[in-house]
């Protein structure tokens, strides 16, 4: 018997559950009728570029957080799709620190020699979803952008593709209303050439601080100030940076710090993070956590407790990537096949208040990362997904720590040896610090790569 799936979003986790049925589809399983719902025109979630900021050209929240001059902060070699190889989409090995138009092509790459296309109506913002007790279904209702007309439509299941890095956890800090220069949350942020000669303030001492901070160093901002609310990332930053406590007020264009601190700014960035917000599902089917590792109300990081026939992708706090959304739409889809069967309510809620305890007790970033390796290898356990070896990737996951501590503005010089295939990436034509261009062609097609030593 048919049976109809909602994907919602066509980004990395979107489009691995589409390209998880089409493997099982070759496989001579039953195929269900798959709607995937994406508001943008075309597909790639958060890896698509937008100058937009604030709403769309339709009035809808703007999706997308990514910036230009944005490169890959995690090697590409911890990132693979297991059945699809960078050596195999781009017909040679690449370095190991790609920009985002590579990534976004490799992403593509996949699903482009597919039929999966087909299945996704862009232009699409869902709006409401309702499950029904007495049909055991869902109503999904969408709004179609381009006829400004909404549709309704029944479903078995929804998978919740759309990501968590599109609504702006932003906290408020006194005198910010009244500051004179540029103030944004990293959601907003685009092009750090607007911040060339200026005092950057960024608040927040995570990957996207990290990450905005550093870009703008190398593209001409004359200072860069961290503020942290707990601790600083503590890395051997140049002269012209500088790590203090949480910010506390704001009087005129000097900052004030909660060590009694100051320092005159011409910008604030606020990179302190995202919330996972669904506005088009009800109090009770929503999912209510913060950013970590092992989502609350999740079974195996997937499942809604409220409702087994709802699931979630990629909400996890990450290292892992696209092999894990891989991992997460595979074991989705053998539970919608009736190859996987779920336990009863009660098994699934104690599963998951175990992995949330043990994520409790990890203490550093390593055991962080072998804490996420064991979360993907418990799934990969129940499905078909092509084998790779996790703790290889865990091993090389570690070595970037190890690299980005020696040297913050080096460490995207370093290269890693594919699990997939053995091959060693070449050195990039550019040093990192010396690559301005970040488009497609100049990284592809720049001064002949030479071979890369083992990184030590």
């Amino acid at each position: 018997m048919t049976f109809r799936v909602a994907i919602l979003g066509a980004g990395p986790s979107g489009l691995a559950q589409l390209r998880a049925f089409e493997a099982a589809h070759c496989d001579d399983a039953e195929s269900p009728e798959i709607v995937c719902y994406e508001k943008q025109s075309d597909w790639g979630g958060m890896w698509n570029y937008t100058w937009r900021t604030g709403l769309d050209l339709y009035g809808e929240p703007v999706h997308g957080s990514m910036y230009r001059y944005l490169w890959s902060n995690g090697p590409k070699e911890c990132l693979e799709f297991a059945n699809y190889s960078f050596e195999e989409h781009f017909g040679r090995p690449i370095p190991s620190y790609p920009p985002r138009a590579v990534l976004r092509d490799y992403i593509i790459g996949r699903v482009a020699k597919s039929n999966v296309r087909q299945h996704i109506r862009f232009n699409t913002a869902v709006h409401w979803v309702a499950y029904d007790e007495s049909t055991s279904k869902f109503a999904v209702t969408v709004r179609d952008l381009n006829q400004d007309q909404l549709i309704t439509e029944e479903f078995d299941h929804v998978i919740v593709a759309t990501g968590h890095f599109s609504t702006p956890n932003a906290p408020y800090f006194e005198g910010l209303e009244q500051f004179p220069g540029r103030v944004l949350h990293a959601h907003d942020f685009r092009d750090a050439c607007e911040f060339q000669g200026k005092n950057l303030l960024l608040v927040g001492s995570s990957y996207s601080a990290e990450d905005i901070g550093t870009q703008c160093h190398k593209y001409g901002a004359k200072s860069v100030t961290f503020s942290y609310r707990t601790k600083p990332m503590g890395f051997d930053w140049p002269e012209s940076f500088a790590e203090v406590p949480l910010l506390t007020r704001v009087v005129g264009k000097t900052a004030h710090f909660k060590d009694g601190t100051s320092k005159e700014v011409d910008a604030i960035i606020l990179c302190t993070g995202y919330r996972h917000h669904f506005p088009f599902l009800p109090n009770e089917l929503t999912l209510t956590t913060h950013n970590r590792l092992y989502p609350e109300g999740l079974y195996k990081g997937i499942v809604s407790l409220a409702n087994p026939k709802l699931m979630f992708l990629g909400m996890q706090d990450q290292y892992y990537t696209f092999n894990m959304f891989d991992a997460q739409a595979w074991y989705a889809r053998d539970i919608m096949l009736g190859r996987i069967k779920l336990p009863a309510e009660q098994a699934m809620a104690s599963d998951t208040r175990e992995w949330v305890a043990r994520e409790e007790q990890v203490a550093d970033p390593f055991e962080a990362i072998d804490y996420q390796g064991a979360y993907i290898l418990d799934l990969l356990e129940s499905t078909d997904y092509p084998p790779f070896d996790v703790l290889a990737v865990s091993d090389i996951f570690k070595e970037w720590e190890h690299h980005k501590a020696a040297d913050i503005l080096g460490y995207r010089n370093k290269s890693y040896r594919s699990t997939l295939t053995g091959t060693m990436a070449p050195v990039h034509h550019t040093p990192w610090m010396d690559a301005m261009d970040d488009s497609l062609e100049a990284f592809l097609h720049g001064k002949q790569s030479k071979p890369a030593k083992v990184s030590t």
